[in-house]
């Protein structure tokens, strides 16, 4: 089969053939029909390989993966061939208590997960393939009549990553709250939906893009502001000088995170989901008094089945470019260039084969 492969860090992945895997007692074999192309992806690509990694390459890349069941291992009971599902992404224990509660992304106990600290894409063999072996059916979620895998695929972190920080936040997202999500792109633009859909706050986005500002607009952003000495200046004025509820920062950087912390309303929330590697001084007098400041990553199988069924109602639609598996190559040069609008979908087939 066809598979878009890391071989080493600090390097391009590389389109290949491998073999088809076969699903062991307890595991599922998918038929992939979409796999995103994340940020995490280029940060595998070129800033992993200090030598505190967990795991090695080579594996298969995409972490973002839906599609139809193909092939069952023994004792998998309650799947048939052909149903369409999504592949939830963190893969842990099973055991520990955070596993057990469905919050695999804070497993406990990663000697004993699949891959320690990863999946499907992030140390194992991911879904930009024709085909991508799922370790436990737990890790299974059913698509909604009316949702096809290339759509639901980049919800499968694009849109779970921000719905978690966003809901960790919810009792402060008043009808009179102030939202600021920085980074309109992949992530940021489901943020941005995900806001409107669940809160009644308006929500201002610092996006450097044009284009990424025009699809936060029409995702639902009240202010677009390109980044700029004034930039904290313009969130103050457009929330009378009180400062933002909440403060979703998808980038990550020094520059961003100083951006969200000095637009914070004392009481208020400053979430950095960006891995950009940026820090910000936490003292007495950096922040605004009782701004809680947090970092979040990905979601949890629960939260997945609620937003799909957000989707199916059509309340949170991607925005995707939609690549064959041939060209996902291009697809990461584009993403890395800053030129993708959306979420990139690598989508080996269209239909299920049988």
């Amino acid at each position: 089969m066809r598979a878009v492969r890391l071989n080493a860090w600090k390097s391009d992945p590389v389109r290949t053939e491998i073999p088809i895997p076969e699903p062991g007692p307890g595991q599922v074999l998918i038929q992939v029909g979409g796999a995103g192309a994340c940020h995490s992806d280029l940060h595998l690509m070129r800033e992993f390989g200090t030598g505190s990694e967990a795991w090695e390459p080579p594996f298969t890349l995409g972490h973002e993966n839906a599609g139809w069941v193909h092939t069952l291992g023994d004792g998998v009971r309650g799947w048939e061939p052909g149903q369409p599902v999504a592949v939830v992404g963190a893969w842990g224990c099973g055991r520990c208590a955070r596993c057990r509660a469905g919050v695999d992304i804070y497993c406990e106990d990663p000697a004993a997960a699949p891959v320690p600290g990863g999946g499907g894409g992030l140390g194992l063999d991911g879904g930009m393939a024709d085909y991508l072996l799922v370790p436990a059916e737990r890790f299974l979620v059913p698509l909604p009549d009316g949702l096809d895998p290339v759509h639901a695929a980049p919800i499968t972190d694009a849109a779970l990553t921000p719905y978690h920080a966003i809901r960790r936040s919810l009792p402060k997202l008043t009808p009179d709250a102030i939202a600021l999500v920085i980074g309109a792109g992949g992530l940021g633009h489901l943020g941005v939906q995900l806001l409107k859909t669940l809160t009644g706050a308006r929500v201002v986005v610092v996006e450097p893009r044009e284009s990424a500002g025009r699809l936060a607009a029409r995702s639902g952003a009240d202010l677009v502001l390109a980044p700029g000495s004034d930039t904290v200046a313009l969130i103050r004025d457009f929330t009378s000088g009180r400062g933002v509820d909440l403060a979703l920062d998808f980038v990550g950087s020094d520059e961003t995170i100083a951006t969200a912390a000095k637009s914070a309303r004392p009481l208020g929330d400053v979430t950095i989901v960006g891995i950009a590697g940026g820090s910000f001084p936490v003292s007495f007098t950096s922040l605004p008094p009782e701004v809680s400041v947090q970092t979040t990553y990905w979601g949890t199988r629960a939260e997945l089945v609620e937003l799909f069924d957000l989707a199916a109602r059509g309340l949170l639609t991607p925005e995707i470019e939609v690549f064959d598996l041939d060209d996902a190559l291009t697809a990461y040069r584009r993403l890395e260039a800053g030129d993708v609008r959306g979420r990139a979908v690598i989508a080996p087939s269209a239909t299920y084969s049988g």
